[in-house]
């Protein structure tokens, strides 16, 4: 049997710190303690050269189950749709009417954070409602 091996996801952006905290906000993770040396991540910060100040941050699930996320500064903007998406999973064995409830509160919640709401997806029985967060990437609410 294979090892198992721990992963992270890497979003490329503009505004890595910003959209790091939108994201812990949308998942309930944290921001890490800041690198070994350094008391606070304002010192860390103060310790880079200028052009290097804000390139990265991170956060993580505080149970250290799900995977750490990445947010790396890049200079190009997004111009296509992305290949990779997270599903946030919060209506997991709900159907009907009470499925597309509990998804629109979420939508309602990520909404009041920055996030846009592009579409309903609803058949009667199973729901999703694809979104997209501060910086224009997809995710889906399911």
């Amino acid at each position: 049997m294979p090892e198992i091996k721990k992963f992270q996801v890497t979003f490329d952006c503009a505004e890595p710190e910003r959209l790091a905290r939108f994201w812990c906000e949308v998942l309930g993770y944290v921001v890490p303690p800041p690198p070994k040396g350094f008391d606070t991540w304002e010192d860390y910060t103060r310790s880079q050269l200028p052009e290097q100040r804000g390139s990265w941050f991170a956060c993580v699930d505080p149970s250290g189950v799900g995977p750490r996320l990445y947010f790396q500064r890049v200079p190009e903007g997004k111009r296509v749709k992305n290949r990779v998406h997270l599903d946030v999973r919060v209506g997991t064995g709900l159907v009907g009417e009470e499925r597309l409830a509990v998804l629109e509160a979420e939508c309602a919640r990520l909404v009041a954070l920055g996030a846009v709401h592009v579409r309903t997806l609803y058949d009667g029985n199973d729901a999703c409602i694809p979104m997209l967060d501060i910086e224009g990437n997809e995710f889906c609410v399911d």
